[in-house]
């Protein structure tokens, strides 16, 4: 890791230089895990050359009231879906009684719409990961809140251990997760000044049915590896 710069091309090229600075030698039953459409798009290379699963964790923020720019919880997809409050937002903007409940119920529609979107009528099983060596992967971009209700969501399964895989990541991210998982995984660390999409000289958002069209073929390779 650098505490300058790196520039990629674009999320795919991330994805092969994250690839080689990944260590599998010690791992249990590894697992990629994307944390959104775009950190998709860099561990669906990972996944290739790896030679390993791939999934996808879909995460809901509940906006704040009155405020669409911050959020005071998240809703995380799974067997059972969690919401996850971050009380110091809650106690900052105040929500209304039943507000939380009310978003909550929304936001579970929105992830039940999507995962029928990515996936279909799958099992929950193929989403459960116990005991599993999880490389959780994003872009650099993701909340410092969304990469906590991941980490929260995957320790509820009760998983091995949690690496976070990010091709650049601002400081304050950095500083706020490294402690909360087993090892961070970070090619690129600028300043604070420096917004983490900068590194990208392509930083075009991942549409869904992009996301979809990766995510089966990763199920592909994954069959044909297996």
């Amino acid at each position: 890791m650098t505490d300058t710069l790196v520039m990629f091309h674009d999320r795919s090229e991330a994805g092969r230089f994250l690839a080689a600075a990944v260590d599998l030698s010690a791992l249990v039953r590894p697992v990629l895990v994307a944390l959104s459409n775009e950190g998709l798009s860099v561990a669906f290379e990972m996944a290739h050359r790896l030679g390993l699963p791939l999934d996808f964790l879909l995460i809901q923020p509940i906006a704040a009231p009155g405020d669409p720019h911050h959020s005071i919880g998240m809703v995380v997809d799974g067997r059972e879906p969690r919401l996850i409050v971050d009380e110091q937002a809650a106690r900052q903007f105040r929500p209304p009684p039943g507000y939380l409940d009310s978003e909550r119920h929304h936001q579970l529609a929105e992830l039940d719409r999507r995962h029928r979107l990515y996936f279909g009528e799958d099992e929950p099983a193929h989403h459960d990961h116990q005991g599993r060596d999880v490389i959780l992967v994003d872009d650099g971009t993701a909340s410092v809140e969304a990469l906590r209700a991941a980490v929260q969501a995957l320790r509820s399964m009760q998983v091995e251990s949690i690496r976070l895989a990010v091709p650049v990541a601002g400081p304050d991210l950095f500083d706020a997760v490294a402690t909360e998982v087993t090892t961070v995984i970070c090619l690129s660390l600028p300043g604070r000044r420096t917004d983490p999409a900068s590194a990208y000289a392509d930083f075009d958002a991942t549409s869904d049915q992009e996301a979809v069209r990766l995510l089966r073929d990763a199920r592909k390779l994954e069959r044909m590896l297996h």
